[in-house]
């Protein structure tokens, strides 16, 4: 059924469910960080606890978003949208009520199992009900009013850490999820794919997220496990992902289509993403923490400081976009993580008493700059790489890639610049940890740079209109949808200020989706 007008009731509900699902999840993201510090002192958690509790989300988001966009093209993409908001909202009562660091992660994992359900929904359900000729208009109203939502998180969710509770973080949303609920159930209509096939790839989805998991564990209990039992872990979890690529390469209804990376230009875009998200996602960890144990923020103050990034990428991230469908994805990619790098570098000197305005606001301003010119080229880029039929997918692999690299940085440089136990709450002992993180990110961001230089390429332009020339082949129905759709495209959506849980792409999973950004700085996410 895709016969809904944008402008009439019907439309607004749709969109109004979407948003308030993938909002629900954004304005959940952007608290998180901010209230780590306060966290950890109320349930007596260590530096471990707080990355788990960051990394708990993302590990079940990365490894089954692709599978809950499948899911929702099976059974109904609204049955499994609202399957998503009723399990996001239980686990985030869960997050709200957690007396321990142990029970706080394993909520945040469940969580994480909520937003790979509803997240593929929210943008799949806008794509299949609405005509075709108003999806692109509704896709940007959804990542505008994504946008809203985003740029008033570190509002709401400062003060609710600072002079509530950040169990409140939590528990706001299950109001927002019983409207959502509400509203999908009685004003979206249900669709599915009936082609799809009805088999999963159930091994390959288990061997993801051991592989993930594994890893991951290995990076934030090095000090405890030691060297020799944590690089065992690392083979485990790399015989995983062996194992895992064996079976998407033999399955015949794979998670992943191995074929997308044939693509020289969608194999690189995906390794800069890498590079780039998780330096995204370290920097807002690090700089959060650093400004409430090291400069003595409050937590409002703290998701205020980041409100720079959001604000640029509203006014200025489609105009990124429609630069690079004007010149070529290369250059924004490689001058956009550059700008980035600049702003990490400025970033590494704040310390103790210097003011927002000259310490922060510079680097955090130019860091913004340079998400504007490289988010929408970079998913623009992904899309175009991917046959039609898959664009879903290419975007939910984007997507997924993206979480992945928040995920392992967050896990592996707290180790890595010397930081452990109750580092955080030692404004000597983090500050210095602090400056080498920062450092460390920019090498990162310098590299995805360097990575697209080398191996993005603009797309051969045309001379002349096809249709201008006697005679000339008309490009197919294929290549002409994927143009259209890379170019449109150019607005990022959903955009939060939390530094750690969201990508370029939201996953849609189905092979018959369009996908737009659905970008953090997910800065949940």
């Amino acid at each position: 059924m895709a016969s809904i007008e944008l402008g009439t009731r019907p439309g607004r509900l749709v969109i109004a469910a979407a948003v308030l699902g993938s909002g629900m999840a954004l304005l959940d993201g952007t608290v998180v960080n901010v209230a780590l510090v306060r966290i950890g002192d109320e349930l007596d958690a260590s530096l471990a606890d707080l990355q788990w509790i960051t990394n708990g989300y993302l590990l079940a988001l990365a490894s089954l978003i692709l599978l809950g966009g499948s899911l929702g093209d099976r059974f109904g993409r609204r049955r499994i949208f609202v399957t998503g908001v009723i399990w996001f909202a239980v686990a985030s009562l869960a997050c709200g009520i957690a007396q321990t660091s142990e029970q706080l992660i394993a909520a945040r994992v469940l969580q994480g199992v909520g937003g790979a359900l509803l997240t593929p929904g929210s943008l799949s359900i806008i794509q299949s009900v609405f005509r075709s000729e108003d999806r692109a208009k509704a896709i940007g109203a959804w990542s505008g009013l994504g946008g809203i939502s985003a740029a008033i998180g570190p509002f709401v969710g400062g003060w609710l850490v600072e002079y509530a509770s950040w169990r409140w973080a939590f528990l706001l949303n299950l109001p927002l999820a019983a409207v959502t609920v509400w509203i999908a159930l009685t004003a979206v209509p249900e669709t599915l794919d009936e082609s799809a096939p009805r088999e999963f790839d159930i091994v390959g989805a288990i061997l993801a997220t051991a592989s993930l998991a594994v890893l991951t564990y290995a990076l934030i209990q090095l000090e405890a496990l030691g060297a020799g039992r944590a690089l065992a872990l690392v083979g485990a979890s790399l015989a995983a992902g062996v194992g895992f690529a064996a079976v998407e390469l033999r399955s015949a209804h794979p998670m992943v289509q191995p074929s997308l990376f044939r693509s020289r230009q969608f194999t690189a875009a995906n390794l800069m993403t890498m590079l780039v998200y998780a330096a995204l996602g370290a920097v807002f960890f690090f700089l959060t923490l650093q400004l409430q144990t090291v400069l003595g923020y409050g937590p409002l103050l703290a998701g205020l400081a980041s409100l720079p990034v959001t604000v640029l990428m509203l006014f200025l991230a489609a105009k990124g976009g429609e630069v690079g469908a004007r010149i070529g994805p290369r250059l924004p990619m490689t001058v956009g993580p550059i700008v980035c790098a600049a702003g990490a570098a400025l970033l590494t000197g704040v310390g103790a008493g210097d003011a927002y305005w000259s310490a922060i606001f510079p680097g955090i301003s130019i860091f913004g700059l340079g998400l504007c010119i490289l988010v929408a080229p970079l998913t623009a880029t992904v899309l175009a790489a991917a046959p039609d039929r898959w664009a879903g997918i290419a975007s939910g692999v984007n997507n997924a890639v993206a979480r992945a690299g928040s995920l392992l940085a967050v896990a592996a440089l707290p180790a890595v610049v010397g930081l452990s136990g109750a580092d955080y709450q030692s404004p000597v002992a983090f500050d210095a940890g602090y400056g080498r993180a920062m450092w460390i990110c920019t090498v990162l961001l310098a590299g995805g740079g360097v990575v697209s230089w080398l191996l993005i390429r603009n797309p051969e332009p045309a001379a002349l209109p096809p249709s201008s020339v006697p005679g000339a082949l008309q490009p197919s129905a294929e290549a002409t949808s994927r143009t259209e759709r890379a170019q449109r495209h150019t607005a990022p959506a959903g955009w939060s200020c939390a530094g750690s849980e969201g990508g370029p792409g939201t996953a849609v999973g189905s092979p018959t989706s369009a996908a737009t950004p659905d970008v953090l700085p997910t800065p949940d996410h």
